[in-house]
């Protein structure tokens, strides 16, 4: 196919966001994250020791998407071993949550937007234990060397970009008072173009190059973290943070067009949700379709609500309860669903299935949440390595919407999650708060095989939205040929389980209206939906291609030594 994708962004730049190498590669959506990588790699460091340094280098370019103080699911491919293993940083509840938290004194759900932006949204945050845990290993540099680029480009001083102007514009009201110091210099917003310097945030990177990640979760920082939070009403305690632990998981496996796909695992349901959706659409050939089509909107619509019926229902902790993954991914149940889709017309009867009938485990009563319109999408950031090793990197990390809760650790410069509004609001359910537990995610770090070897790893932020961005990506690789940079730029759709459809500029608008008669709404204008940092590999040429998606100032990197 030809390269005459338009871009999804104003700021668009070929030149940052490709690269080509033969020995190794990354790709993330900050520069200054990419090019702490870069040196990494150039240093003789491995694919895991690159992606620490990463996570440090967003912190201090994309603090509203993810930081220290949040979570990710850092997913290692180790090639000497040939294993999958996903090192699980999920944010758990603190031992004094409880499952009414998030109802008001008369047994109804608080608006969204007051309970994620108060210190009981917090969950314990973990990305800075499984990173640690990831690089005890398999990595092979000092913590310290990992941190170093960042910090100093935290006490140098940072550029405002456009990504980050436009979530202080429309995002300012979810700012603490401590992030307003930063963010907001004499009470004026920060613009793109300013530069600012993040001391604090340097100050805590120089304590953990200094004590190590258990200054995070034991020392000085972990007393400013719960002293913040008390002063603002919150439940944390010291012994949240000293007793908080990861969890090593297997990926969920799933099989598409020939190829093996690991992804992530509950309690994060993207993997699943993703799996499931392209093995429904497995039963469907591409070939007679186009990319611009009615019929590929619509499949992917109808599967989207298909799987995202059965996420909503059966997703949880597993440390936590019976979760049907079996039978979610069990095909003869995936082939019973499939029926659900007919091009007839949007089947508005879709709920969720009978996944029990196909694994063990005692079925469960399914809690139903109510709707809420207000509810913001959430903000993350996904990145990926590749060494000269043939090691892969693939995280997604958050500190779930934007700028968080909005609380700043005072003194120390980085933000707090707001990661406990992932738990239902209304109990009963899977997925109700419970003291020590981890809410669902929607993180889907990908890593794709053929003939067991890596050809294709991909994520991308976004919540629910991550997993389409995720699904058709591969789809428009795997089914309609596209080169990667191609396939991450073509224009992307997003539904749950309703009928309202968002919708990226730049799709068909024959094919929109076609969508219409068959009764499925579309947003009133076209947004952004995720944002995917993405590796291929050619083992026949020997090469390896990173591509970042042009909504974000993503950059890749390759190196050829």
């Amino acid at each position: 196919m030809g390269k005459n994708f338009k871009t999804r962004s104003r700021r668009s730049d070929l030149n940052r966001e490709t690269a080509t190498g033969k020995a190794a590669v990354a790709a993330s959506a900050h520069p200054i994250a990419t090019d702490a990588a870069e040196k990494i790699l150039k240093d003789g460091g491995n694919a895991i020791d690159a992606a620490i340094a990463i996570q440090f280098g967003l912190n201090v370019g994309e603090p509203m998407m993810t930081g220290i103080g949040g979570s990710g699911f850092f997913m290692v491919y180790h090639a000497e071993s040939k294993t999958v293993k996903i090192f699980d940083g999920h944010t758990r509840a603190p031992a004094a949550a409880y499952p009414e938290i998030f109802l008001d004194d008369k047994g109804e759900v608080i608006p969204f937007r007051e309970r994620s932006t108060k210190a009981t949204a917090v969950g314990v945050p973990g990305i800075l234990k499984a990173m640690e845990a990831a690089r005890k290993e398999y990595g092979t540099k000092p913590l310290a060397d990992l941190i170093e680029p960042a910090a100093e480009a935290a006490e140098k001083g940072v550029e405002v970009n456009w990504v980050m102007d436009e979530s202080l514009k429309n995002f300012e009201y979810r700012l603490s008072d401590h992030a307003r110091n930063l963010f907001m210099p004499n009470g004026k917003l920060l613009c793109e173009g300013d530069v600012y310097k993040k001391e604090h945030l340097a100050k805590t990177f120089r304590i953990l190059q200094r004590e190590g990640i258990d200054a995070f979760y034991e020392g000085e920082i972990a007393e400013a973290i719960v002293s913040t939070l008390k002063d603002l009403g919150g439940i944390m305690e010291l012994s949240d943070l000293k007793s908080y632990r990861i969890s090593i998981d297997e990926p969920a496996w799933g099989t598409y067009r020939g190829h093996r796909i690991a992804s992530s695992n509950m309690p994060s349901a993207g993997g699943t949700t993703m799996l499931q959706i392209l093995k429904l659409l497995e039963g469907f050939d591409f070939s007679q379709y186009h990319a611009k089509s009615w019929e590929k909107y619509y499949l992917f619509t109808e599967a989207m609500r298909i799987a995202f019926a059965d996420k909503i229902a059966f997703s949880g902790d597993p440390e936590f309860g019976d979760i049907p993954l079996k039978g979610m991914l069990n095909e003869d149940y995936l082939a019973e669903r499939r029926k659900l889709i007919s091009f007839d017309r949007r089947n508005d009867s879709i709920d969720f299935g009978n996944p029990w009938k196909y694994t063990d485990g005692n079925e469960i009563n399914v809690v139903r949440q109510p709707f809420e319109p207000e509810r913001e999408r959430s903000e993350t950031s996904h990145y990926t390595v590749m060494d000269k090793w043939g090691n892969i990197v693939a995280c997604t990390s958050t500190v779930e919407h934007p700028f968080g809760s909005g609380i700043m650790v005072d003194g120390y410069g980085f933000v707090l999650n707001n990661e406990m509004t992932d738990f239902d609001a209304f109990p009963g359910g899977l997925n109700e708060v419970k003291p020590g537990k981890r809410p669902v995610s929607c993180k889907t770090p990908t890593i794709i095989f053929k003939d067991d070897k890596p050809v294709l790893t991909l994520g991308s932020p976004g919540g629910p939205t991550i997993v389409g961005s995720v699904f058709q990506t591969i789809v428009n690789v795997l089914d309609f040929g596209m080169d990667l940079k191609e396939a991450i730029e073509e224009p992307r759709i997003f539904n749950s389980t309703g009928p309202l459809i968002g919708w990226e500029a730049g799709i068909s608008m024959e094919a929109k209206g076609e969508m219409e008669s068959k009764g499925f709404e579309f947003a009133e204008g076209p947004f952004p939906l995720g944002n995917v940092q993405a590796i291929q590999i050619d083992h026949e040429k020997g090469f390896l291609h990173a591509a970042t998606d042009s909504s974000r100032e993503g950059k890749a990197a390759g190196i050829n030594e």
